[in-house]
């Protein structure tokens, strides 16, 4: 089946030139010029991801993805923004976004990313993954500690399954970034020490500790020793 992709901008030309690019990839895709309007497409279209432009006339990108994630609707998405400070993209990252693509942009780069994100979060061969009293499944996309179900955003999931395929292995916070984001910021990596505090709040906070931090280095999943 083709992968549906919603591309969300209120400059019509750019909305109808990026659809009509992915089309030609192979995907199906449909356009909204609004933070309402996606919205609804999202509940009438079921994309498997979505291009989303920060600045709409409504509310921001940022707000259509947090809404979504309140409303445990775990779609991909890709960030279109013509601001490219750090701040920005660590702002677009957090509230669950998945990756950040700065205007003016080629359209090769964005497929390449639409590929990439779309890659990156399709459930591998083998549904369930288990460390000690964790696990996650990845056919239900479901995360279980000590049998009690732990409601995580899209990116706090990807976070967890790479400690856990990495379980017992030490990684730096360039790597967490690289597999995680599959994006460079440029040896920026405060995101990801946000992200690991908030999984541990998640996971670790009334349990056995097991997101351990290795300094100066990264983190490791592993046991308490």
């Amino acid at each position: 089946m083709k992968a549906r992709i919603l591309v969300v901008d209120d400059e019509q030309n750019l909305a109808d030139l990026v659809a009509m690019a992915l089309r030609y990839e192979g995907f199906d895709t449909v356009t909204a010029a609004s933070g309402t309007a996606a919205l609804a497409r999202v509940a009438d279209f079921g994309p498997d991801l979505i291009v989303l432009d920060v600045m709409l006339p409504d509310f921001t990108g940022v707000e259509v993805c947090r809404r979504l994630r309140r409303q445990a609707v775990h779609i991909p998405v890709i960030f279109l923004t013509a601001r490219d400070a750090t701040e920005d993209k660590i702002t677009g990252l957090t509230s669950g976004g998945d990756d950040y693509v700065t205007k003016p942009f080629s359209l090769e780069e964005l497929i390449a990313r639409v590929h990439v994100v779309l890659r990156r979060t399709k459930p591998s061969d083998n549904p369930r993954l288990v460390f000690a009293d964790l696990s996650i499944d990845e056919e239900l996309y479901e995360v279980r500690r000590g049998g009690e179900l732990v409601e995580l955003t899209p990116t706090e999931y990807r976070l967890l399954r790479y400690l856990m395929v990495n379980a017992n292995r030490v990684l730096t916070k360039q790597q967490i970034l690289d597999h995680v984001w599959d994006y460079d910021f440029g040896g920026n990596d405060g995101v990801v020490q946000t992200y690991v505090s908030y999984l541990r709040r998640k996971v670790d906070g009334r349990e056995q500790q097991l997101i351990h931090t290795i300094p100066r280095v990264g983190y490791v999943m592993r046991l308490p020793r």
